[in-house]
Formats: C-alpha cells, structure tokens, sequence
C-alpha cells in the first residue's frame, strides 16, 4: 500500500446527526449499555482546528497490516466458513477518507469471543484471535480476510441471542472521530431479534447496518465475500452501535 498520499483535507464543521439514526438507549435486556451509557446529557465543547485534525497520520502510531484473520500463521487456519470483508469509508459528501484507521473484532464461528471476559461454554479455536487492524487507501477502501462468526446468546434473565455480525472502529481523520458500529450479515432471520440493532429508530439507518453479499461469480469457490461501506457523518451516517 502506498504510505506516501498527502492527509485528508481539514473539516470546517460536522453536522449533527439526524433524528432517528442514534440507537436509543439504555437497551432493555442490555445490561452493558445500563453501565455505558451516560446518566446526564453530554455537555458540548466546540471542537478547534487542531482536535478536528489530529493528530495527523494516525497509521504512524497505530500498526495497520492485520488484515489476515483467518490465518494465525503458517499451517494455521481458523475453523469456520472464509468470508472476504471489504468496503470503502466515506464523509457525509460520499468522498473516500483515506488515511482512516478501521478495526475490526469479532467472535469465532461458534460465537465466541477470545476475551477473558467471555467464558461461555462454547468452543474456543487456538487459531482465531478475531481482531484486525487496516488503513484506507486513496480512495477509502479497506479489506479483511476472516471466517463468518457465529450467534450467541445474552446472559440475562430472558435470554435472547445477538445474531452473526461484525465491529467496526473507524477512526479519521482525527483521533476524536471515532465512529464504533457493527456490521449484520443480509437475510439472518434474527436480526429481526436483535435488541441492538432494533434500538435504532429509523428503518433505513438499520439498513444501513447490513452488509451486500457479493455474488459467487465474482469471488470464486474458496470463500464467501460481504461489502459494507462505512459513512461516517451526515443524512447517511452509519450509525453507531
């Protein structure tokens, strides 16, 4: 990847976000968001030249080849359907933000996650750490290679189950736009379930959290491929979850 193509260029302002985009929270049945989410209203603070912008070339302090999850190493190969990820990442005139940092996480195929905190009585696979770090070229675009991860269940009193998906963090072109949202995969019957997903109130921002399957003519035999392009503000915006 060419490392040498100049900064974005700087944003005068950022609009707000538009009514219905937020997830409205706390989730009933989430207890995480009970112990995430602020109590009061967030006081707003004008955002300078300098906390807008940067720091710049955040790549240089962040290493960004982990592209490759499903392979741990030589002879390494994690369990489970190989899915090709890729996408472009966009402001909210649709042009590509190049230098962006995006991050992705996600469980193995059994729906577990290589966490301490995840001790689910699910199978873990020695080869699969599930998480990746890339940046965007000049036009935006970044790509993984991993394999589909599987559902799990939320341990509450009324148990639910979060559906197959993916977490992104985008963050460009300063370290104080961050975007964190996640990724569903198009036809799952439970994302209709999804407590996570539901809580954002308008119907096409949903949509916008669902991934385009490519078809397998254009990818081959070896693995299955999704697209999903990242907006990071404005009428469009992704929204975050």
């Amino acid at each position: 990847m060419d490392t040498n193509f100049p900064p974005p260029p700087f944003p005068d302002r950022f609009e707000p976000f538009p009514e219905g985009i937020e997830p409205a929270v706390p989730i009933e049945g989430y207890p995480n968001t009970w112990t995430h989410t602020p109590a009061q209203p967030l006081i707003r603070r004008p955002v300078t030249r300098t906390e807008a912008t940067g720091p710049l070339e955040l790549w240089r302090k962040l290493p960004c080849d982990e592209s490759n999850l499903a392979v741990l190493g030589p002879g390494r190969m994690a369990q489970g359907q190989l899915m090709h990820m890729s996408g472009r990442i966009l402001d909210e005139a649709g042009r590509p933000v190049r230098g962006a940092v995006v991050e992705l996480w996600q469980a193995n195929a059994a729906g577990r996650y290589y966490h301490p905190i995840d001790q689910r009585d699910a199978p873990l696979d020695p080869n699969f750490v599930g998480n990746g770090r890339v940046r965007t070229d000049e036009e935006g675009r970044y790509a993984f290679f991993t394999i589909k991860p599987g559902a799990y269940p939320v341990p509450v009193k009324d148990t639910w189950w979060r559906p197959p998906h993916v977490h992104f963090s985008v963050l460009g072109p300063s370290s104080l736009s961050r975007l964190v949202t996640q990724m569903y995969f198009p036809g799952d019957p439970m994302n209709e379930w999804d407590r996570i997903l539901q809580s954002i109130p308008d119907a096409a921002a949903r949509d916008r959290l669902v991934a385009r399957q490519t078809h397998p003519a254009e990818v081959g035999d070896g693995w299955i491929a999704f697209t999903h392009d990242i907006v990071l503000r404005g009428r469009y915006a992704t929204p975050e979850a």
